[in-house]
């Protein structure tokens, strides 16, 4: 399927620095829970991600990741997930964060 630009446009894709983790073991999945900091206007927003095959929550604290911060907020058990952390796959299926190659400001927007 083709998109148009404004298409991609519409999906808001911002870097954030994760300011706090936490194992979610109540989730379907298993999952961490994570705040992340985006800056400015978005401020602190909330995830959970099934993130638990290749992070535990200590080594995610401080670690920019790239989200989509305009979903609408989604109940995952009893935690709210306002943004979509992304990542890819590995060979196991395994999800891998997105991040920048090095540090840029957070809320900085993908283009």
């Amino acid at each position: 399927m083709t998109i148009e630009y404004g298409d991609f446009q519409r999906v808001d894709i911002r870097v954030g620095t994760v300011t706090r983790a936490e194992a979610y073991p109540e989730a379907r999945k298993p999952a961490i829970k994570l705040w992340i900091d985006f800056g400015g206007a978005l401020g602190e927003r909330k995830s959970s991600a099934q993130l638990t095959a290749h992070y535990d929550p200590e080594t995610l604290v401080g670690r920019q990741v790239v989200a989509v911060v305009n979903f609408q907020p989604r109940q995952i058990g009893r935690f709210m997930s306002e943004v979509l952390v992304l990542g890819l796959p590995d060979a196991a299926g395994e999800v891998v964060l997105l991040q920048p190659e090095r540090a840029v400001p957070d809320g900085g927007r993908m283009h």
